[in-house]
């Protein structure tokens, strides 16, 4: 699944066009877990609908399965599963019969009782849809995605509201699509998700692509880490100038975005004209969460700059 150039304006209940999506580029590829970061409002769901030909956007390019998906057929509809954040389920119905139902819709589903069982959906199956609770139901909704045995699958924040321990069943169940090969398409605001499922991730920020790569690629962009020193407990060490340390902790400091050898230098020098020798030093890089708000930070500079620059 490909996506070039997207574009997408609304029209708000005052009248007013709402630009949505301003350019967003995206590659999903087979046997691989490719997640979509941003803040609320920022577009992701909007491109999730886009390249799943529920909308059609108003300018760019998407390529599911090799087709334009807003013009496609029943058969490319079989190949693709869509787990959507609000689930879309029929309250009335009790969960293995209306699964049950949905893959009497598929020439090929997979066997229900083996999702009943992969995803607990036996511990509520005689349990009203409107009776569940949120992780019930989002595990119910994955099921749907999955029944048409999908070769591509797009999961709209699918570990939201679960239990830890349905959470590392859905883990586990994603990690198994990828290693048949399938092409995994995820939302999510939890970033410790991200950094144990992705293969490659896009930050998507006010309608546009704003950064993508590997989570190592997006954590070690700059080549920087954090150095962590420890010293005796009541050591307060002096600075080189235009070096800036925090506490954490006790007896531990941390620099921030060190990325230059000499930088390590003057700190070591600085230690020894001080007689100071850490008890602990360490680099840490970055989290996924710090490399996402550092690029937050950024492209929200960025746009005020250009608020200011048209107003001017």
């Amino acid at each position: 699944m490909s996506v070039k150039a997207l574009t997408k304006a609304f029209r708000s209940a005052g009248g007013k066009q709402v630009q949505v999506l301003q350019g967003v580029d995206l590659v999903a590829r087979a046997g691989e877990v490719t997640t979509l970061l941003g803040t609320n409002g920022a577009g992701k769901s909007t491109t999730l609908a886009c390249a799943q030909g529920l909308l059609e956007p108003d300018g760019g390019e998407v390529r599911l399965l090799g087709q334009t998906p807003w013009h496609a057929d029943a058969n490319l509809r079989a190949r693709v599963g869509v787990m959507l954040q609000d689930g879309g389920l029929p309250p009335s119905q009790k969960p293995v019969s209306y699964l049950r139902h949905v893959a009497s819709l598929y020439r090929h589903p997979r066997h229900v009782g083996e999702l009943v069982h992969l995803l607990g959906i036996d511990q509520f199956a005689k349990t009203s849809i409107r009776r569940l609770s949120g992780g019930q139901k989002q595990r119910l909704a994955l099921a749907v995605a999955l029944i048409g045995d999908p070769e591509v699958l797009f999961l709209d924040e699918p570990s939201a509201g679960l239990d830890p321990q349905s959470r590392q069943v859905v883990f586990d169940l994603i990690r198994t699509l990828r290693a048949e090969g399938r092409a995994v398409v995820l939302t999510t605001h939890l970033l410790e998700d991200a950094e144990k499922l992705s293969d490659t991730i896009y930050v998507i920020d006010r309608g546009r692509t704003v950064a993508h790569g590997s989570v190592a690629e997006l954590t070690q962009a700059d080549g920087a880490a954090d150095l962590v020193a420890g010293f005796a407990a009541g050591v307060t060490p002096a600075w080189p100038e235009g070096v800036w340390a925090r506490r954490e902790g006790v007896d531990t400091w941390v620099v921030q975005d060190v990325a230059d050898p000499e930088l390590l230098a003057r700190l070591t020098r600085a230690w020894a004209d001080q007689g100071l020798m850490p008890q602990r030093l360490h680099l840490r890089q970055r989290t996924l969460e710090e490399a996402f708000l550092e690029l937050a930070d950024h492209t929200d500079g960025a746009h005020h700059q250009e608020e200011a620059t048209e107003t001017a």
